[in-house]
């Protein structure tokens, strides 16, 4: 059953990825500037202006396909797109998807991390908060998950690099070290991307579950138990929680997808090698097809989120329906 499902789910999104990549690939043509003139290492009206000839610009445009119209230029670059071929870099020459590649395990490693440390913030805080409802512990746990919404990132990046790095001299504020080559250093370096990242994510989780556990302790069937002498702990771990999970696991999903592709400010701070970090290089560099391979990539991954959430979504419901 769940698997005739999860097929139909994936068969809805095939024509909403293409028209997504479509997008991705119309909106970026619209962005200013001239990606020969970059190629070219010069961005005035005038391409003989960096000892190139009018004639080898135009040769370039023809040779590079940007005087075909537009649906002729994304079915040739779908075509590419499917068998692995995002383009070539007008910066550096290398591929997009190696380039993808080379940075998104930084970016997965910083946003996993993120979001194991938020769940377990997260989790107890809300569950706590609800069933303390009304008494200090529920007004603390509510401001400090009010001020984490509120909080721009970069701020709270800003205050722990002062305090921890240059205060106190305890963490590095710039760069990234390999796990492979030193666990103990990569964990030092992603300590403080991890707070900034994991801070709002567990804010948010933390007032999501809050709410949803509060709703449940007011059900019916909680009542009934309490009538029948269950007690409350046992109430609480397998009747609320699991009836909590529905909207937990909904919330978290999208987490991933804010940890992903909302790390900019962070990487950037951190001087992290993230593709959040790569997608703001080169849309400052007007590298065209890295800033559509990397929209895309963030893009389908919203896509599979959503797919993920839908399963974990009818699983839930199956398990609390029985």
């Amino acid at each position: 059953m769940i698997l005739r499902y999860a097929v139909g789910r994936v068969a809805q999104m095939v024509p909403t990825a293409l028209i997504v990549s479509f997008l991705v690939f119309s909106l970026i043509h619209l962005i200013p500037g001239d990606p020969v003139k970059v190629m070219l290492g010069y961005s005035g009206d005038d391409a003989s202006g960096a000892g190139y000839s009018r004639e080898v610009y135009l040769a370039m445009r023809e040779r590079m396909g940007l005087d075909d119209p537009l649906y002729v230029q994304y079915a040739r670059w779908l075509g590419r797109a499917l068998q692995g071929d995002l383009g070539t870099s007008l910066v550096t020459g290398q591929p997009v998807l190696e380039a993808i590649l080379t940075r998104f395990p930084a970016t997965l490693l910083l946003a996993a991390i993120a979001f194991c440390v938020a769940g377990a913030i997260a989790i107890p805080m809300g569950i706590l908060a609800a069933v303390r409802h009304n008494t200090i512990v529920d007004f603390v746990v509510t401001g400090v998950s009010i001020l984490g919404i509120c909080v721009p990132n970069f701020w709270l990046a800003l205050l722990l690099v002062l305090f921890f790095s240059l205060h106190l001299g305890w963490l590095p504020s710039l760069g990234y070290v390999s796990p492979t080559e030193n666990l103990g250093e990569f964990l030092r370096r992603a300590a403080m991307p991890t707070v900034v990242l994991a801070a709002a994510s567990a804010a948010r989780v933390v007032r999501f579950l809050r709410s949803d556990v509060l709703e449940q302790l007011h059900q019916d069937y909680v009542r009934t138990a309490r009538a029948k002498g269950i007690p409350r702990r046992r109430i609480l771990w397998r009747h609320v929680l699991k009836n909590s999970l529905i909207t937990t696991a909904t919330v978290m999903a999208f987490e991933v997808v804010h940890l992903l592709g909302g790390s900019t400010v962070v990487e950037v701070v951190f001087s992290w090698p993230g593709v959040a970090n790569l997608l703001l290089q080169a849309i400052y560099a007007r590298d065209f097809p890295v800033v559509q391979g990397v929209v895309l990539l963030l893009a389908l991954t919203v896509m599979f989120a959503n797919f993920a959430v839908d399963i974990v979504y009818r699983e839930c419901s199956r398990g609390r329906g029985n």
